[in-house]
């Protein structure tokens, strides 16, 4: 099945303007999921909302959002007051600067997509985008009505394709300083640092997601597979609980296991004052 664009519009950097779609680049639907079972006749369970104080189930047409104040009590927002203030797209990715490369936090990326031409004459277009910030080394700051939401985007090449990754605002990502605060300034002797170098050495390598496994996912399948089959499901094994060891101990305890450790440079010695006094 071809894959369906989440949306459709054109990447519009200054007069160059190409039609492209976007394509969610992950995706949780091969995921297995679960319904929520009546245990004494096996139907399956509908939520419904209730009203929290009578219990009784609340009709849709008497549902309608609200914003809850420091009294406790709430302030209606009816929904067309929302469709009212809700951003009209005009279905255009607007490119509004470059940046270099590495311009951008990480910690606000969010979800990634896939951006693709619509045809073979957007193709051009896009690919031209894609080359140019290749030779500049740049990326690409865009602003687009997604999804009824203002949404800024990071454009940049990957390979021989362009990615669109959504941006976190600033007000979503929370400051570093309110976690990080109380976390006193520590400093290392010399021979910790060493072993801790070496222990990294001795485990470089390069990211290959083939490598890495969903052990949970793994495990749902296998616990659905069994008992489809009528077998006992598989039981966890048991981690051996970990030991809180001197840290000292246990970076020299990780570079033996890693690799031959970094030779303990020998003690100093002391020369006594006769020692002292033969030589002189």
């Amino acid at each position: 099945m071809a894959a369906r664009a989440s949306w459709k519009g054109h990447l519009k950097v200054g007069d160059l303007a190409c039609a492209v779609g976007l394509y969610t680049a992950v995706s949780s639907s091969d995921r297995v999921s679960f319904n929520i079972i009546n245990r004494r006749n096996g139907h399956r369970v509908e939520r419904r909302f209730v009203d929290s104080e009578t219990g009784k189930p609340v009709e849709r047409d008497d549902q309608v959002k609200g914003y809850r104040m420091e009294s406790g009590d709430y302030i209606l927002i009816e929904g067309d007051e929302i469709a009212e203030i809700t951003p009209e797209s005009d279905k255009v990715l607007n490119v509004q600067s470059f940046i270099p490369c590495d311009g951008i936090d990480k910690l606000y990326f969010d979800r990634p997509y896939y951006l693709a031409p619509v045809d073979e004459h957007d193709a051009e277009a896009l690919a031209l985008i894609a080359r140019g910030m290749l030779d500049s080394k740049v990326v690409a700051l865009a602003e687009a009505v997604l999804f009824r939401r203002n949404r800024t985007l990071l454009i940049r090449a990957h390979d021989d394709h362009i990615i669109a990754t959504m941006l976190n605002f600033d007000y979503e990502v929370r400051s570093a300083s309110s976690v990080f605060k109380d976390i006193p300034d520590i400093k290392f002797d010399k021979e910790m640092l060493e072993l801790a170098g070496h222990i990294i050495a001795t485990k470089q390598g390069s990211f290959d997601p083939s490598g890495y496994h969903d052990r949970y996912e793994a495990a749902l399948v296998e616990l659905v597979k069994a008992k489809i089959e009528g077998r006992a499901p598989p039981k966890r094994k048991r981690e051996p609980e970990s030991k809180v060891v001197d840290l000292m101990e246990a970076l020299r305890q990780s570079a033996k296991m890693s690799g031959k450790a970094p030779a303990k440079k020998p003690a100093a010695r002391k020369t006594s004052d006769r020692s002292r006094r033969k030589a002189s």
